[in-house]
């Protein structure tokens, strides 16, 4: 045991983010990714870059921004610290998607809108 938080959890930390992030958005998580929904999003990329430790009990806070905007797909970084130290960065790829398919359309123009409104440069 090497007393951080296992590599492959950030993707699970930074999942629960997005979707808090998308609700924070105004998009209802319950009423958007289902089928006949706003709209959908798929992971085609993840990159993950460990800046420093989190630890059992660490108190873990996430900032979540998009940092790029394509056609159908967009970036979004996570930034995570721990105790206030950075502690892991991820850039995940999101793939706009057919609500309750796997078919690739154009990033809908409610969802570019506020991707717009709150991309960072990273």
């Amino acid at each position: 045991m090497q007393g951080v938080v296992f590599n492959a959890h950030w993707l699970t930390f930074f999942d629960e983010a997005s979707t808090r992030w998308f609700e924070w958005l105004g998009f209802d998580p319950k009423e958007t990714f289902i089928e006949g929904g706003a709209f959908d999003v798929m992971v085609v990329r993840a990159v993950l870059e460990w800046k420093g430790p989190a630890g059992f009990d660490a108190d873990v806070a996430i900032e979540v921004a998009p940092v790029r905007i394509g056609d159908a797909s967009f970036d979004v970084r996570f930034a995570a610290t721990a105790d206030g130290s950075p502690a892991c960065v991820g850039t995940i790829t999101y793939v706009s998607v057919v609500p309750g398919s796997k078919r690739s359309v154009p990033i809908p123009d409610v969802l570019r809108s506020k991707l717009e409104q709150h991309t960072a440069v990273p």
